[in-house]
């Protein structure tokens, strides 16, 4: 029972000092506010940020392999052979038997206009199965069929984005002619929203047609951007991998010890590679905004300083009515931690708020996670604790005598 009086009576000590110079106190805690408010903010950015691509990666489907020409993103490499095009496509689909659907994509940018409306898109040339290996849905309509793509029928399906980027309601333009290269295509259907995209280009703002259409009435060419390539299962995936590689290496005449004109991208490795980025990314955000904390720390550390001073009289005082060293010490360092302690709930409100406030009127994606709570609360407590104790120490060192004589 002693021992519990001892923490109450510590408190309250500790909480009337607090009261006794609010303005200060609240000065004192501005540091750890701002602190604790960026680093909930920091983190909440990097982490919706994170969780969005994670969900867009894998709406796309992990059990996926996109081919493309050259070496990588930035280099194709191989010179002429360091291409792509609808024959290697039927080479793969001939030969890697553990693949079970490919769509090839070619693309480029035109001018679209549909009555006095018009904008500059990206029109993609693919196949009928396109939605089947990309995960992806229509909307309104339908897409294009097998039929369609051979005869080199000029019909469209729009991106969700382009209707409203033409001023047309989507309902109104199914069925209805819009001119892609001063070229009439009739528009079968509108793709469901996919929201923002991993790669440079929207999806959302992209205008699908046959790609044999686009070979022969849009592009003037073969070659492919892309193609991705489905597998029954996860287990599949190295074996169609070897498959595709050893079709396109015959393809290509590649001798043995040649590197490959292309490159072969799994799903799973993007997701996970951009799981270590992120992360990597999220955690230099919380170190860069945990720089205000160390900033507000300092400032505690000062403040208690000072208030070590103005109650040297005070502490000699207590110490001759029979107080020890370890009351003072205690005392001086609850003050530290309540200020801390109090700065951190009103950061994590802080931070929590702007994270929401950046959602909704910014539209960033943001995850306010129990584990950065925890975290903000924790650091707030150990910051109070380490920048508390050296101006508890000095105040419990103090000699009574000398202090009662302090003016």
């Amino acid at each position: 029972m002693r021992g519990r009086g001892f923490v109450f009576e510590v408190v309250r000590v500790a909480l009337d000092a607090i009261r006794s110079n609010k303005l200060r106190s609240v000065l004192t805690m501005l540091g750890i506010v701002i602190g604790i408010a960026a680093v909930i903010t920091m983190v909440a950015l990097g982490q919706g940020a994170q969780q969005a691509v994670q969900q867009q990666i894998a709406s796309l489907g992990t059990d996926v392999l996109t081919v493309r020409p050259g070496s990588g993103w930035f280099r194709r490499g191989g010179g002429d052979r360091a291409r792509l095009t609808m024959e290697d496509v039927e080479i793969v689909r001939r030969g890697a038997t553990a693949v079970e659907g490919i769509s090839p994509e070619m693309d480029q940018s035109f001018q679209v206009e549909y009555g006095r409306a018009n904008g500059n898109f990206r029109v993609v040339g693919t196949s009928a199965n396109y939605t089947d290996v990309n995960n992806r849905e229509v909307d309104i309509g339908r897409f294009f069929d097998m039929q369609e793509n051979q005869g080199r029928r000029r019909v469209a399906v729009l991106g969700s984005a382009v209707p409203e980027a033409l001023g047309v309601a989507p309902l109104e333009l199914v069925g209805r002619e819009i001119s892609i290269r001063n070229i009439s295509f009739t528009v079968a259907g509108v793709m469901e929203e996919q929201g923002s995209s991993a790669g440079p280009f929207s999806s959302d703002e992209q205008i699908f047609v046959p790609v044999r259409t686009a070979q022969y009435r849009l592009m003037g060419t073969d070659e492919i951007e892309s193609f991705n390539a489905t597998v029954a299962s996860a287990s599949s995936m190295d074996m169609a991998t070897m498959q595709i590689e050893e079709a396109l290496r015959r393809a290509h005449r590649l001798r043995p010890g040649e590197s490959n004109t292309f490159w072969i991208q799994n799903r799973a490795d993007i997701l996970g590679t951009f799981q270590q980025t992120s992360q990597t990314f999220t955690y230099l955000l919380a170190g860069i905004a945990a720089v205000s904390l160390l900033v507000g720390g300092i400032g505690i550390m000062n403040i208690m300083l000072v208030s070590v001073s103005e109650r040297t009289r005070e502490i000699g005082l207590r110490k001759a009515l029979g107080a020890r060293r370890r009351d003072i010490l205690v005392q001086f360092l609850v003050e530290a931690l309540v200020l801390c302690l109090a700065g951190g709930a009103l950061g994590i409100g802080l931070g929590a708020g702007a994270s929401r406030a950046f959602a909704e009127f910014a539209g960033w994606n943001t995850l306010v996670s129990p584990e950065a709570v925890t975290l903000a609360v924790a650091f707030s407590a150990a910051v109070g604790i380490f920048f508390g104790l050296w101006p508890a120490r000095r105040a419990s060192l103090l000699d009574p005598i000398e202090a009662l004589r302090y003016e």
